[in-house]
């Protein structure tokens, strides 16, 4: 009855509705905490999941990024780092946390060892060129850490500096960076979905599919409909 009141009362959306019953559900734990019920009322209720959009750059808005000069050299910085993540796709806690211990050459390719918080585990990404030329650039001499230190809000409030610059008009987090090396850099140019999956350091396959799923069908849409208009 209060999804139906909210629904149909208060017009809320299903992710709105989400967290509202979520705070609910804290008020209805602390009454049976105490005392003031007997049980919880929502014991079988299941809250529908949301799908949000993946947001991630096309490969317009990427060449675009890589290609302008910010003039700033903390705005430069930041950029750089953000593009580096595009072409790894590494989390903000993995970028911070990447030494240069964990660049390893196998086969005379260069790979960075990454340990996942989320999995606990550690996986292998190689290291595209683009990646590597940024690495370079700011590689010192003495420094254990491949990049200097900077708090993931500060990250963010520079990258929104950085939107209005290449006309991004989403809100750009470091977690798009992410994204767009699934999407733009592996997904766009036919890398198979389990090898992603594996660059991207999940455990399961399935993980993958729900995240990047919809984005492949797509593009199989845009071809079929390229097809049609050449015949």
């Amino acid at each position: 009855q209060y999804e139906y009141y909210l629904k149909t009362e208060k017009r809320f959306q299903q992710s709105t509705l989400n967290k509202a019953i979520q705070r609910f559900r804290k008020v209805i734990r602390y009454a049976i905490s105490e005392d003031y019920l007997n049980k919880d009322p929502f014991i079988l209720y299941k809250a529908k999941r949301v799908k949000k959009p993946i947001l991630y750059l096309s490969q317009e808005q990427l060449k675009k990024m890589e290609e302008t000069d910010f003039g700033i050299r903390r705005i430069q910085y930041i950029k750089d780092l953000f593009v580096f993540c595009c072409y790894t796709g590494l989390a903000f806690k993995e970028m911070i946390n990447l030494k240069k211990k964990d660049i390893i050459k196998e086969n005379d390719e260069l790979w960075l060892k990454v340990y996942r918080g989320k999995t606990k585990r550690n996986y292998m990404i190689p290291l595209l060129p683009k990646a590597q030329e940024i690495m370079d650039r700011y590689n010192e001499e003495g420094s254990i850490h491949v990049f200097n230190g900077i708090s993931n809000t500060k990250f963010n409030a520079y990258l929104k500096e950085i939107a209005d610059v290449v006309d991004i008009d989403f809100n750009l987090t470091h977690h798009i960076a992410r994204k767009t090396f699934a999407t733009t850099v592996l997904l766009s140019n036919n890398v198979p979905m389990d090898v992603v999956s594996k660059l991207l350091g999940h455990t399961k396959l399935q993980t993958t599919q729900e995240h990047y799923g919809e984005i492949v069908k797509q593009r199989l849409r845009d071809e079929i409909d390229r097809m049609k208009d050449r015949q």
